[in-house]
């Protein structure tokens, strides 16, 4: 196939901003100086990682749902793979914010799992990107199974925002920010943290949009089933 028609690979620039941030933040998660507050003490840290894997999660859906918008417009079979590969990243970041976040729990809340309505609405949304998953190798039409993908898509990630920023707020939860507990910058978010907590931010969305253009480019490379840019 073609390789003009595979995705344009990211930026070196990108690249190497995208390692030299996540170096910085993983340094500074470890080592650096955190405030000492009463029960989070050390597991603060996890700030760095939990919080910005789930804001890489959200941008990387983010930007499958608006490919997926693209492909019900143009028919264009590189928008479905982009779709894909945005959605594939979102997930394992998903699964990794939500394993850091039972850790953090176990040492602050005293359980891996207590049942936290936000907990409860993460699962339920990463379930739904996993029947994503399963919808797409349900169909061997490659046109069929792009125009039902990207409807599923769209619709999932409009379910994903109540799930995860609406019901949690209308109920009790344990969750800083939710259920009438104040967020992180109300009691510990200060200006040191600041500084590794943003940087943290946009590394994992670099790392996780450079994950998914490798991936991308390797699926529309490699595939045979019908050219990434032709209309069905």
């Amino acid at each position: 196939m073609n390789s003009t028609l595979a995705p344009k690979p990211l930026h070196p620039v990108l690249k190497g901003l995208a390692i030299l941030l996540l170096v910085y933040s993983f340094f500074m998660g470890w080592l650096g100086d955190v405030p000492r507050k009463v029960i989070l003490n050390e597991s603060v840290r996890n700030l760095y990682f939990h919080v910005p894997m789930w804001f890489g999660m959200l941008l990387m859906l983010l930007g499958s749902a608006v490919y997926s918008i693209r492909y019900l417009l143009f028919q264009q079979f590189l928008d479905d793979t982009q779709a894909q590969a945005l959605s594939l990243v979102g997930l394992v970041f998903g699964f990794l914010g939500l394993f850091t976040g039972m850790v953090w729990a176990q040492f602050t809340w005293g359980s891996w799992w207590s049942g936290d309505p936000k907990q409860n609405a993460s699962a339920v949304g990463l379930l739904l990107y996993l029947a994503y998953m399963v919808l797409r190798s349900s169909f061997e039409d490659a046109r069929n199974r792009a125009r039902m993908a990207a409807v599923y898509n769209v619709l999932a990630f409009f379910c994903l925002i109540p799930l995860l920023f609406i019901l949690p707020r209308l109920t009790d939860s344990l969750h800083p920010g939710n259920g009438g507990n104040p967020g992180f910058s109300a009691y510990d978010l200060d200006g040191r943290m600041r500084w590794v907590f943003y940087p943290a931010v946009v590394g994992w969305t670099l790392m996780g949009w450079w994950l998914a253009n490798l991936w991308a480019r390797y699926r529309t490379l490699t595939t045979s089933v019908a050219p990434p840019n032709s209309k069905p």
